[in-house]
């Protein structure tokens, strides 16, 4: 019997998931240090357990760290802005080791057969209960990005994942994407579901109304005796990020001067320790480090990026440590505290990549999402193509399943260019790997998907892509609002990193002629701010691959960079 070659590929990948190993699985399976990986011995009184940024995957991911994550300024060649070679170099980390894959792109597809995937709830779950289990006191802190990012959490409006945290034993969260589902949602979640159970804090949301603390700023639990105040800090930048409808009557913002009046009053409450769950992303964090004084460490997210050991960062008061838990349930933090006579006198950190294959499953979680999946497994696991090329989203300017969708908007929308959000959330596919509906729904399942195709002229088009690469390579973290540069499908152009918001844009061309700044061009796109009805973004992902069958990307569409020099956060080579 002759089979194709997409029948081929189908039937390696079924296996896999089968359990029968691909090459270099089996011979490898016990090689991971897996004692010697989670044993993290107990030190002092204080302890936290932090992740963020899992964006509702509940199941173990294939997920691809950046080769393209570039610091401008002062921010050029330090954590989080190093890439590849250049990241295991600065944290001591060995080639072909577990910690590589873990933490780099390098040599990802034979790592990635090697160490299998990673994250998981029911994975987590048992990872979290052994640690708890040496530190019985520990607060388990959610950052954020928690109930959005797959098709189950969208089509039960949040509620899976809400209800997965409780089983985890989260104590205290902020959010973000959270709010993507209304405030109504929002406080009606945190009024019938955490309360009782995980503390929602946020300084810096205030009523537009009355100007009063919308959340809790701060809550403080008391751990072997002393007092530690744990405080928010949601996505500052959510009702422009993200639409404003959804947030009406918020005012969000960084709000420097209230985060030091709050750590100031979680003092006075008799806080011995001070930590923020912050949601800022990792440069703001470690710009207000250096401007707060009082905070003992800034357990952070939204910029998703995987931090082996503290940054150290002195302010006028002390030092506070800034730390980053990576994303997609991929990581867990460990940070323990010494705290004597009221101060924290010396601490021990841990960053433990979650190995699926090297961690038991717990058995309730693993039931629980079981249970929650199954009325949505035919729809998951429809098998819309195969991918000949290894599909990952996470990069400063464009990834191989970011040219899939932009190549389906201008394939199905008939369009001449195509924008898709810089989104950092998406789990990777592997080559050979059938593209299922919930992979496409990894990238794109949001409560304002609706694609669109509009009529915009050259000039306009310069000054949308003017206006996000600010927002991602302004040399003040402040104006930063995290995620990556809006990936384009069709136009060619050239970026200047040396140069500021206007100039930064250069040699845009379409089909090798330059773009005319007077005249139309037709724009696909989606996730737009305003209220919009039509098509949802994954039916025109979901036609695309299923009239392709097989996936190739050809042309992986990133710009011509230009005033860089050597950076350690840009590997051009995959």
């Amino acid at each position: 019997m002759n089979i194709s070659r997409r029948e081929f590929l189908q039937m390696l990948a079924v296996a896999s998931a089968a359990g029968v190993a691909l090459p270099g699985v089996a011979a490898t399976r016990n090689s991971v240090p897996t004692e010697k990986m989670y044993d993290v011995p107990t030190f002092g009184n204080v302890s936290f357990l932090h992740f963020t940024d899992c964006h509702a995957q509940l199941m173990p991911i294939w997920f691809r760290e950046p080769n393209i994550n570039i610091g401008i300024g002062s921010m050029k060649g330090r954590p989080p802005h190093l890439v590849g070679k250049h990241f295991l170099k600065y944290f001591g980390i060995k080639p072909g080791t577990p910690e590589a894959y873990a933490f780099t792109y390098l040599d990802f597809v034979e790592a990635a057969k090697k160490y299998g995937k990673v994250g998981g709830f029911a994975h987590l779950a048992t990872l979290v209960k052994h640690l708890r289990g040496q530190r019985p006191h520990a607060l388990l802190l959610d950052g954020g990005d928690t109930w959005q990012g797959s098709a189950t959490s969208l089509w039960t409006n949040g509620q899976d994942m809400v209800d997965a945290t409780k089983l985890l034993g989260v104590d205290v969260m902020t959010g973000h994407w959270e709010f993507t589902f209304g405030a109504e949602r929002v406080k009606e979640i945190i009024d019938k579901d955490l309360t009782g159970h995980i503390d929602f804090v946020a300084q810096n949301v205030i009523d537009n109304q009355w100007e009063e603390d919308v959340f809790r700023p701060y809550v403080i639990k008391e751990m072997n005796g002393v007092p530690t105040a744990v405080i928010g800090q949601a996505f500052p930048y959510t009702p422009i990020a993200n639409p404003r409808w959804m947030v009406p009557d918020w005012s969000f913002g960084i709000r420097e001067d209230k985060m030091q009046q709050t750590v100031d009053a979680a003092r006075e409450d008799g806080a011995q320790v001070v930590v923020v769950v912050s949601h800022n992303g990792m440069d703001v964090d470690l710009k207000m480090a250096s401007r707060v004084t009082g905070i003992d460490a800034i357990l952070g997210g939204h910029t998703h990026d995987a931090i082996p050991r503290p940054t150290e960062v002195k302010n006028a008061g002390g030092t506070t440590l800034v730390i980053n838990s990576g994303s997609n349930g991929k990581f867990l933090s460990v940070l323990d505290f010494d705290v004597r006579k009221g101060k924290v006198r010396d601490y021990r950190y841990r960053l433990l990549p979650v190995f699926s294959n090297y961690i038991e499953p717990d058995a309730k979680m693993s039931k629980y999402i079981a249970d929650v999946r199954k009325p949505y497994l035919e729809d998951l696991n429809e098998q819309l193509g195969v991918t000949d090329d290894l599909l990952y989203r996470r990069g400063n300017f464009n990834g191989t399943f970011d040219q899939l969708i932009l190549d389906a908007m201008l394939d199905v929308q008939e369009a001449e260019i195509a924008f898709s959000p810089g989104f950092r959330w998406g789990v990777s596919v592997m080559p050979g790997e059938p593209i299922t509906f919930e992979h496409v729904m990894t990238q794109t399942a949001i409560t304002y998907p609706t694609a669109t195709l509009s009529e915009v002229s050259g000039e306009q088009i310069k000054v949308i892509l003017e206006d996000v690469a600010d927002n991602l390579f302004n040399e003040d973290p402040y104006y930063q609002q995290g995620g990556d540069m809006v990936r384009v499908g069709g136009l060619k152009y050239s970026i200047d990193l040396s140069k500021k918001i206007g100039a930064r844009i250069g040699d845009m061309e379409l089909d090798g002629k330059p773009i005319d700044a007077r005249k139309k061009y037709r724009l696909a796109g989606w996730a737009s701010m305003e209220k919009r009805e039509g098509t949802p973004i994954w039916d025109v992902v979901a036609e695309y691959i299923r009239a392709q069958d097989t996936i190739r990307v050809k042309d992986l569409n990133i710009p011509r960079i230009k005033g860089l020099g050597d950076n350690p956060g840009l590997e051009l080579e995959s």
